[in-house]
């Protein structure tokens, strides 16, 4: 009997022994394929960021990029980890590819604000500093981030654009040439000198050290409205100096016109009345 017990207990440590052999050796086969796989998924992380470093991607798509590539390299790694210690792994992967469906589902807008964003960070139709229209309105570029696009109003509003609405439509950039073209209109009265107006602006324009000179400016009468002869005048300043330059243009207009004797008429209209009796008659001007 106790020579039974011997050889029964004698098989179970021998079972066990098999066992914890080969679990030993999956789990060791486990631990090498984490270890190496990380450091494989760091190491693409990093070449990654260098890559993207060299051809001048944006920070924040960096840093976005190579941790979102980082975590699906890592969880690959998990899971062939696992499946070195015997585990069935396909449950796993549904799980994960089922989990990753409902989230998309969810998350439709903020997927598609964050593709916009990616594209806006790749093709820069506009950076930090830009003073821009987008996205049903107007104002200069604070941050572009993943999901919005930052902007600073002419009043000093904080205005945040989601990235799928500002790409959704047209985008004005009115710094990206780095020049801009002050369209101007004056209106002189029938009655002014033409070309003493135009002679004005000439002077004004080349007395004013933001104007440049390439491209050259233009005046030219350019209509003949219902009250006034209209005067386009078109300098080119530079995008920082626009809103300065059209403020003091308008009033220094104003006042050369005035010491030079060019009316900037009203809007007039002639009235006649005629009564009903014969030859009675009301003119108004």
């Amino acid at each position: 009997m106790d020579s039974l017990n011997i050889d029964n207990l004698e098989q179970i440590i021998a079972k066990l022994t098999e066992l914890g052999t080969v679990f030993g050796v999956k789990l060791l086969a486990a631990i090498v394929v984490f270890v190496l796989g990380r450091w494989i998924a760091i190491f693409l992380r990093n070449l990654l960021e260098k890559s993207m470093k060299r051809t001048d991607v944006d920070p924040t798509l960096i840093s976005f990029s190579t941790n979102l590539a980082y975590v699906a390299m890592f969880a690959f790694v998990i899971i062939a980890a696992i499946a070195q210690l015997g585990i069935q792994t396909t449950s796993f992967i549904a799980i994960l590819g089922a989990a990753g469906l409902a989230i998309g589902l969810a998350l439709q807008g903020s997927l598609a604000n964050f593709a916009a964003g990616v594209l806006m960070l790749l093709f820069r139709p506009f950076k930090v500093d830009d003073y821009i229209e987008g996205g049903g309105t107007a104002g200069t570029v604070k941050e572009i981030q993943i999901f919005n696009t930052i902007l600073i109003s002419p009043d000093n509003k904080t205005i945040i654009v989601p990235n799928a609405k500002m790409t959704s439509d047209k985008i004005v950039n009115y710094a990206q040439a780095g020049t801009r073209r002050v369209d101007m209109t004056f209106g002189i009265g029938y009655d002014a000198d033409i070309n003493a107006a135009k002679d004005i602006l000439w002077d004004i324009l080349k007395n004013e050290k933001r104007v440049l000179q390439d491209p050259e400016p233009k005046v030219a009468v350019i209509e003949l409205a219902d009250s006034s002869v209209n005067i386009v005048c078109r300098p080119w300043v530079k995008a920082a100096d626009y809103w300065d330059f059209y403020f003091d243009m308008m009033e220094t207009v104003k006042k050369r016109f005035d010491e030079g004797g060019i009316t900037i008429p009203f809007p007039q209209r002639d009235v006649h009345v005629y009564g009903s009796n014969q030859g009675e008659s009301f003119h108004a001007a």
